[in-house]
């Protein structure tokens, strides 16, 4: 994986530049309004800080729509650029008016790269670590801000500081990031296969992968492009075609799928589950959907959690529902015929398919599972052929991950594998109709061993030497198929290029039930993570450090009160590293839900101590001491948690095709409530004192709390399809839950 870790961190520059802006434009405004004269003109004062907001502000309303149509990469591109032209205007600068441009010019670079870099990154990250690549944007902009503050700082102790200088040096590390965006960074292959360039979306998941075999993710991309439609939660038992599985609420075999392993003779089925037993996924969640009703708890955050309950104790690395699943894809020479297979669904003789022999379509292919079928449909689209033979992508041996874990060729990450199913209905005229679903597959429980013995279930009468698995599924009809096609003889639904199918972002998608839900979760937490106080904390902090006699010990050094707000700033930065690099190593481990569930109380707990500080008469020495532990602990948690979470959640739960309005709408939340929670600070605090306005913030951290565990999913180690399935599944039970 070590492709996508190189592109997150490169990505992830741009957030460093944006925190070496703020830091610079903090220390070099102190010199600014004095070459400017500006002592007497505060508006000017607050627009020279305030012009990069609003051009971050601006941008953002279409940054989304414009990367739906252009791509994620160009739009990084113009980021660098952006960031670059406005360091050399401001280096030059003649007067306050052109300082102003270039100030508005940097807030458009500003603003493009927090909306798309989380984005970015959570499309090109695998799912086991997407969470810990993700905060590397928090991680690089507090390390941009701490460079910066110790450059502005030793610019500083020179007898005429330039602030041109300071400004301009941003120039440098733009000209670096865009170098990186153009040579190194591929586009999101995501982005890629919603456009149709199958070719160049499997050479990137290649190189961020690390190996050949993508097909399973490939075949991921193309369902993900479907936006809301019908998915029930299922659940199968698995396992060897000739294995007796008595169970009276496993439904006939005209409802099983077939899959085939790499061995003659081999060969599984999975059996779905339909009554009250209890393997019955479909009861056990609706039951958990009326609790979480009658408790106030979205089931949504219940069916999450169910997933997480059951996620096998060998890791989330291990995509393999037993051991040789991603070799039943494959279709061998050797395999047996199977005779249920429709004539009336394959390819008709002579039409130019892929063949999975070496030559053409021979009638043992011809009537190969769907499965199978389907594996070499999506080969067609994105694969050239040579005179009919597959090239291919199509291999059944299982990968090597980075952990030494098996990853089998459909396996999408998580634990998740990707299948599809034909299900045949009767028409009005008594013939058979065919038709697709497709179907995410995830494991309960712990897999089982190398040579192919598979778990059995706990609590049923199953025979002793049963071999098979309990695994849940996401059925749903697949993006890319329509009823027409059928007409046409499909072997899959890859086998439609998706250039010639997906519909562009739409806002009709906005207001489709799951995505709705998301926006609900995005918009909400943005919202909270600006009025929970960092705002004010960092407004406040270099009063406490004075209080605790930190500017005393810096006069005694010589150091004059500016050159010291500066450092005492690097200082505070300084404290926040280490913390989100805890941050980083929790995210996929503990997961987004648990760590702001588990930090927001210290944040309470910080501003009510903050809050008894400002009110209760103490001595100077014990007011430093708690109000400096309590600064401190505060910017700790808030950077492990409500910090970089809310933008990491945000990148995770929207589909593919309207990613980018969406998330373009939660930026803009954030934009709006940080110009809000800014300028409303001082009037706050002129109404109802420092210790009102804590106490505040302290009251939107409880709400914080109630809203993250009402509302707000665990999305750790999913596939981004899958989540966005989940949140589709949620809405109809929150619909569900209201109606009766």
């Amino acid at each position: 994986m070590s492709g996508a870790v190189l592109v997150a961190v490169a990505a992830a520059i741009g957030n460093l530049l944006q925190g070496w802006d703020n830091a610079t434009i903090a220390g070099a405004v102190l010199y600014i309004k004095g070459e400017f004269s500006l002592e007497s003109e505060p508006t000017i004062e607050g627009l020279i800080v305030a012009m990069s907001l609003i051009g971050a502000t601006c941008i953002t309303t279409c940054s989304g729509g414009i990367s739906d149509w252009l791509g994620r990469r160009p739009m990084l591109i113009i980021s660098s650029v952006l960031y670059c032209v406005s360091g050399l205007v401001m280096l030059w600068s003649p007067n306050v008016y052109i300082l102003l441009l270039a100030r508005l010019l940097d807030g458009f670079g500003v603003g493009l790269a927090v909306t798309l870099v989380p984005v970015y990154i959570s499309e090109t990250a695998p799912p086991e670590i997407r969470g810990l690549l993700n905060t590397l944007p928090q991680f690089t902009g507090s390390i941009g801000m701490f460079l910066s503050y110790c450059m502005v700082f030793g610019m500083s102790l020179s007898e005429l500081p330039n602030w041109r200088l300071m400004l301009g040096v941003l120039s440098i590390p733009s000209l670096i990031y865009f170098i990186l965006t153009i040579f190194f960074l591929p586009e999101s292959p995501r982005w890629l296969v919603s456009k149709g360039r199958m070719i160049e979306a499997k050479k990137v998941l290649q190189r961020l992968r690390g190996r050949e075999d993508v097909a399973g993710e490939m075949a991921l991309l193309v369902e993900g492009l479907g936006v809301g439609g019908e998915t029930s939660i299922e659940e199968y038992i698995i396992g060897p075609a000739n294995e007796d599985i008595e169970d009276q609420d496993i439904s006939d075999d005209k409802d099983q799928i077939k899959l085939y392993g790499p061995e003659e003779g081999l060969s599984w089925v999975a059996r779905p589950v339909t009554g009250q037993s209890t393997l019955g996924i479909v009861s056990r969640h609706g039951s958990m959907a009326s609790q979480s009703a009658l408790g106030l708890v979205d089931p949504l955050v219940t069916l999450f959690g169910s997933v997480h309950e059951k996620v096998p104790e060998t890791g989330s690395m291990r995509s393999a529902l037993f051991p040789h699943f991603g070799s039943m894809f494959s279709v061998g020479g050797n395999q047996a015929r199977n005779e249920e297979w429709d004539d009336d669904i394959v390819p008709r003789e002579g039409e130019d398919y892929p063949s999975d022999g070496g030559g053409g379509d021979s009638d043992d292919n011809l009537h190969s599972p769907l499965i199978s079928r389907q594996t070499t449909s999506l080969d067609k689209d994105i694969v050239p052929t040579n005179h009919g033979s597959l090239t291919s992508l199509r291999h059944g041996s299982l990968m090597q991950s980075t952990t030494g874990e098996q990853v089998g060729s459909m396996g999408i990450g998580g634990g998740w594998q990707i299948a599809w199913q034909l299900s045949e209905k009767v028409g009005p005229d008594g013939k058979k109709e065919g038709g697709f679903k497709r179907i995410y597959l995830h494991q309960e429980g712990v897999p089982g061993s190398r040579r192919g013995s598979l778990v059995s279930l706990p609590g049923n009468d199953a025979p002793v030497d049963s071999e098979y698995v309990q695994a849940a599924a996401l059925v749903s009809q697949p993006a890319l198929y329509a009823s027409e096609l059928m007409k046409q003889h499909p072997v899959g639904p890859a086998m439609i290029h998706p250039a010639e199918t997906p519909k562009g972002p739409s806002w009709k998608d906005i207001f489709e039930p799951g995505v709705k839900h998301a926006l609900v979760v995005g918009i909400g937490i943005q919202i909270l993570q600006q009025f929970s106080g960092i705002n004010g904390v960092l407004y406040y902090t270099p009063q406490i450090l004075e209080q605790a006699g930190v500017g005393v010990l810096l006069s005694n050094l010589g150091i004059s009160s500016s050159s010291a707000s500066l450092l005492i700033s690097g200082i505070t930065t300084l404290l926040m590293l280490p913390s989100i690099a805890v941050a980083m190593r929790l995210m996929d481990i503990a997961g987004r839900r648990s760590l702001l569930l588990s930090t927001l109380p210290v944040l309470i707990i910080s501003l009510l101590v903050l809050v008894i500080g400002s009110v209760v008469k103490m001595g100077n020495v014990v007011h430093a001491a708690i109000s400096t532990v309590s600064v401190v602990l505060y910017f700790c948690f808030f950077v492990m948690g409500f910090g970089p979470i809310p933008n990491i959640l945000c990148a995770e739960i929207f589909p593919t095709r309207v990613r980018g309005i969406c998330i373009a709408i939660c930026a803009l939340t954030f934009w709006i409530c940080d110009i809000i929670v800014t300028y409303s600070l001082p009037v706050l605090l002129k109404s109802v004192g420092l210790a009102g306005v804590f106490g505040m913030y302290a009251v939107v951290c409880v709400i914080s709390w109630v809203f993250v565990f009402l509302k707000v999913p665990e999305t750790k180690g999913m596939p981004l399809e899958v989540i966005t399935e989940f949140f589709s599944v949620g809405a109809k039970q929150v619909a569900a839950a209201k109606n009766n």
